[in-house]
């Protein structure tokens, strides 16, 4: 029986949208190919078993994901022997693998744009670290999985030679997300006024994710709109305080609310009472927050730019996301316009269910049998 290994190390207690992806694929590939053997190398931090099917077995590996045991020392921190493919869910490849290799690509910004992710010393120091993992994935891998058209796009931009082994597995959005009737009890429970519009935005503070356009597109709609506030879903850190500091001088002090430590029916519930999602970032491999929103019924407003227009296919009002006017009139017209907002949602809910895990996982499977097929099996 074939073995593919499957790296789950991103899969830990701290919600993230790769993590999301690869416990997807571990719940739901094993089940679907009950004639594959699945290896899981998980982390000391996952929440539990990822899978619970006969074909799979776990093994918990001590490097970090993003660490130099990964990136250079892998087949050291863990035996690999007998494993025919190996699946690197995270952007980079590790060094010294003798067998086959499919990476996940979710986007490029550590390579073409590392101010977008993080500034400082820190920010210089992964970049080096992310680029030389991301650059070894484009070159070496046997085929490259990535998660929208756009991140393809960017990859053969990048690396032409690698045009034959890049491939597009769609990601998607979980079924937990789904509209819900309103709870007042529940908002308020959560700090909201359950009697005020809301504006959403979700997502952890980065340089790419553009919060501080966020919050001044909404100050500009919030001035003929009394009854607006605007929550934001992010850990809450030295920059979500920069982003208060920054609503108080804009005038919306009480307006603007940071929800950290936000459960999945909490989220869910966010996202269905609320006016509208917005979702200005300057790059997305895909933009879970978008799919999210969608699939609870929630109108989207978001960049013209990267991935956004293809994952909200038509089902959102895109704007320039480095333009504060442009995205406050966008957001206008979806507060202001009844009939327009209920278009929305309803191209929306039709697009999130076009976004199912289980296409991405049958997908990343054709690439596995792909693989294997020219492959000898390691024995």
């Amino acid at each position: 029986m074939p073995t593919v290994c499957i790296d789950c190390r991103y899969v830990t207690s701290r919600p993230s949208g790769i993590g999301e992806m690869v416990a997807q694929l571990a719940a739901r590939v094993p089940v679907l190919a009950p004639d594959l053997h699945f290896l899981l190398l998980t982390s000391p931090d996952a929440p539990g078993p990822l899978s619970t099917a006969a074909n799979v077995s776990h093994r918990r590996v001590a490097a970090a994901a993003n660490g130099p045991g990964t990136l250079w020392w892998l087949p050291h921190c863990t035996d690999l022997a007998g494993v025919d493919l190996f699946h690197a869910t995270f952007n980079i490849l590790p060094a010294g693998l003798d067998m086959p290799s499919l990476t996940t690509v979710h986007d490029l910004m550590w390579l073409e744009s590392p101010d977008l992710c993080e500034t400082g010393w820190s920010g210089a120091l992964k970049a080096r670290f992310f680029g030389h993992g991301i650059t070894r994935a484009l070159a070496r891998s046997t085929a490259l999985a990535c998660v929208s058209e756009a991140t393809r796009a960017a990859v053969i931009a990048r690396q032409p030679d690698a045009a034959s082994r890049c491939f597009v597995t769609l990601s998607g959005v979980d079924t937990g997300f789904h509209p819900v009737p309103p709870d007042p009890a529940a908002l308020a429970a959560l700090g909201c006024d359950p009697a005020r519009r809301m504006v959403l935005c979700v997502g952890q503070w980065a340089p790419y994710k553009n919060h501080e356009t966020a919050l001044a597109a909404f100050a500009l709609a919030a001035e003929s709109r009394a009854d607006l506030d605007l929550v934001l879903v992010q850990r809450r850190g030295a920059a979500a305080e920069r982003l208060l500091e920054q609503a108080e001088k804009l005038g919306l002090s009480g307006r603007v609310r940071v929800l950290r430590g936000i459960g999945r029916e909490d989220l869910r519930l966010l996202y269905a009472s609320a006016a509208a999602l917005l979702h200005p970032s300057l790059c997305e491999g895909f933009g879970h927050p978008l799919a999210e929103a969608m699939a609870c019924g929630c109108p989207v407003v978001t960049s013209n730019l990267s991935a956004m227009p293809e994952v909200t296919a038509g089902a959102a009002l895109l704007a320039d996301p480095r333009d504060a006017g442009a995205l406050a009139a966008a957001l206008g017209r979806v507060l202001d316009d009844t009939a327009l907002a209920q278009t929305l949602r309803g191209r929306g809910l039709a697009r999130a269910a076009e976004l199912d895990w289980e296409g991405t996982a049958r997908a990343n499977l054709a690439l596995y049998r792909r693989l294997l097929a020219v492959t000898p099996i390691r024995r």
